[in-house]
Protein backbone atom coordinates (compact mmCIF):
# COMPACT_ATOMS: atom_id res chain seq x y z
CA UNK A 1 0.00 0.00 0.00
CA UNK A 2 3.10 2.53 0.84
CA UNK A 3 4.29 1.59 -2.22
CA UNK A 4 1.45 2.87 -4.38
CA UNK A 5 0.47 6.19 -2.31
CA UNK A 6 4.65 6.53 -3.00
CA UNK A 7 4.08 6.00 -6.98
CA UNK A 8 0.27 8.50 -6.36
CA UNK A 9 2.66 11.11 -4.56
CA UNK A 10 5.26 10.99 -7.55
CA UNK A 11 2.46 11.46 -10.33
CA UNK A 12 1.46 14.34 -8.20
CA UNK A 13 4.77 15.75 -7.93
CA UNK A 14 5.14 15.57 -11.42
CA UNK A 15 1.79 17.66 -12.26
CA UNK A 16 3.14 20.22 -9.70
CA UNK A 17 6.32 23.02 -10.23
CA UNK A 18 7.75 24.70 -7.33
CA UNK A 19 5.03 24.34 -4.98
CA UNK A 20 5.34 22.18 -1.51
CA UNK A 21 3.18 18.82 -1.68
CA UNK A 22 2.81 17.85 1.84
CA UNK A 23 0.67 15.04 1.77
CA UNK A 24 0.73 12.19 4.86
CA UNK A 25 4.30 11.67 5.97
CA UNK A 26 6.31 13.37 3.11
CA UNK A 27 7.14 17.02 2.06
CA UNK A 28 8.26 17.19 -2.19
CA UNK A 29 8.68 19.80 -4.17
CA UNK A 30 10.33 19.83 -7.72
CA UNK A 31 12.55 22.24 -9.41
CA UNK A 32 13.19 22.83 -13.12
CA UNK A 33 16.86 23.91 -12.21
CA UNK A 34 20.03 21.51 -12.39
CA UNK A 35 20.70 20.03 -9.47
CA UNK A 36 23.96 22.10 -8.80
CA UNK A 37 21.90 25.01 -8.59
CA UNK A 38 18.89 23.51 -6.18
CA UNK A 39 21.66 22.04 -4.08
CA UNK A 40 23.47 25.69 -3.69
CA UNK A 41 19.48 27.40 -3.06
CA UNK A 42 18.89 24.74 -0.54
CA UNK A 43 21.73 25.51 1.40
CA UNK A 44 21.03 29.19 1.48
CA UNK A 45 17.44 28.19 2.04
CA UNK A 46 18.62 26.41 5.30
CA UNK A 47 21.06 29.11 6.05
CA UNK A 48 18.22 31.51 6.12
CA UNK A 49 15.60 30.17 8.00
CA UNK A 50 18.20 29.82 10.82
CA UNK A 51 19.42 26.21 11.09
CA UNK A 52 23.02 25.32 10.44
CA UNK A 53 24.29 22.27 7.79
CA UNK A 54 25.47 19.61 9.53
CA UNK A 55 26.68 17.43 6.86
CA UNK A 56 26.12 16.47 2.94
CA UNK A 57 25.86 12.58 2.19
CA UNK A 58 26.19 11.18 -1.18
CA UNK A 59 23.85 8.34 -1.72
CA UNK A 60 24.47 7.68 -5.84
CA UNK A 61 28.05 6.20 -5.00
CA UNK A 62 26.24 3.77 -3.11
CA UNK A 63 23.18 3.02 -5.36
CA UNK A 64 25.34 2.96 -8.43
CA UNK A 65 27.72 0.31 -6.61
CA UNK A 66 24.93 -1.58 -5.91
CA UNK A 67 23.96 -1.56 -9.84
CA UNK A 68 21.50 1.41 -9.63
CA UNK A 69 21.37 3.86 -12.29
CA UNK A 70 20.96 7.28 -10.35
CA UNK A 71 22.40 10.74 -11.16
CA UNK A 72 23.08 13.15 -8.62
CA UNK A 73 21.65 12.15 -4.95
CA UNK A 74 22.50 13.37 -1.79
CA UNK A 75 20.71 13.31 1.87
CA UNK A 76 20.91 16.94 3.85
CA UNK A 77 21.24 17.03 7.30
CA UNK A 78 20.51 20.30 9.03
CA UNK A 79 19.33 21.44 12.58
CA UNK A 80 20.01 24.02 15.53
CA UNK A 81 22.71 22.48 17.55
CA UNK A 82 21.63 23.88 20.90
CA UNK A 83 18.02 22.07 20.16
CA UNK A 84 19.11 18.70 18.72
CA UNK A 85 21.48 18.28 21.84
CA UNK A 86 18.54 19.14 24.31
CA UNK A 87 15.69 16.96 22.43
CA UNK A 88 18.09 14.20 22.30
CA UNK A 89 18.70 14.07 26.00
CA UNK A 90 15.51 14.39 27.26
CA UNK A 91 13.67 12.45 24.44
CA UNK A 92 15.87 10.18 23.48
CA UNK A 93 13.22 8.32 20.70
CA UNK A 94 13.87 11.52 18.77
CA UNK A 95 17.64 10.74 18.47
CA UNK A 96 17.09 8.54 14.71
CA UNK A 97 15.44 11.37 13.33
CA UNK A 98 17.69 14.41 14.13
CA UNK A 99 19.38 16.11 12.95
CA UNK A 100 16.73 16.98 10.08
CA UNK A 101 16.72 15.63 6.74
CA UNK A 102 16.41 16.75 2.98
CA UNK A 103 17.19 14.42 0.55
CA UNK A 104 18.07 15.95 -3.11
CA UNK A 105 18.49 14.12 -6.29
CA UNK A 106 18.10 14.85 -10.28
CA UNK A 107 15.55 13.21 -12.28
CA UNK A 108 16.29 14.39 -16.02
CA UNK A 109 16.82 18.16 -16.44
CA UNK A 110 14.45 18.84 -13.31
CA UNK A 111 15.89 18.40 -8.91
CA UNK A 112 13.80 16.96 -6.91
CA UNK A 113 13.33 17.45 -2.71
CA UNK A 114 12.09 15.65 -0.71
CA UNK A 115 11.66 15.86 3.62
CA UNK A 116 9.77 13.72 6.20
CA UNK A 117 6.47 15.61 7.46
CA UNK A 118 7.39 16.93 11.01
CA UNK A 119 4.00 17.38 12.06
CA UNK A 120 3.92 13.27 11.51
CA UNK A 121 5.86 13.03 14.50
CA UNK A 122 3.22 14.03 16.51
CA UNK A 123 1.19 10.67 15.44
CA UNK A 124 4.74 8.51 16.24
CA UNK A 125 5.64 9.72 19.49
CA UNK A 126 2.38 11.13 21.60
CA UNK A 127 4.45 13.87 23.00
CA UNK A 128 1.93 17.29 22.94
CA UNK A 129 4.79 19.48 24.92
CA UNK A 130 6.90 18.95 21.22
CA UNK A 131 3.58 19.51 19.13
CA UNK A 132 4.66 23.39 18.39
CA UNK A 133 8.41 22.43 17.87
CA UNK A 134 7.14 19.92 15.37
CA UNK A 135 4.78 22.66 13.82
CA UNK A 136 7.26 24.78 13.77
CA UNK A 137 9.91 22.52 11.85
CA UNK A 138 7.10 21.46 9.30
CA UNK A 139 6.78 25.07 8.66
CA UNK A 140 10.12 25.75 7.91
CA UNK A 141 10.89 22.75 6.13
CA UNK A 142 8.36 23.70 3.62
CA UNK A 143 9.78 27.76 3.51
CA UNK A 144 13.10 25.98 2.81
CA UNK A 145 12.34 23.90 0.15
CA UNK A 146 9.63 26.66 -1.36
CA UNK A 147 12.89 28.86 -1.54
CA UNK A 148 15.46 25.90 -2.84
CA UNK A 149 12.69 25.84 -5.93
CA UNK A 150 12.01 29.59 -5.96
CA UNK A 151 14.16 29.87 -9.14
CA UNK A 152 11.56 27.57 -11.48
CA UNK A 153 8.74 29.94 -10.41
Amino acid sequence: MKIVSSLLLVGLLCSVNAHAVVTGEMIMVRSSEAFPETMSLLQEAIAKQGYKLSRVQRVDIGLNARGYKTDKYRVVFFGKGKQIQQLSAKYPQLIPYLPLKIAIFAEGNDTILVSINPATFNDLFKLSELKPTFELWLKDVSEILQAASASSL
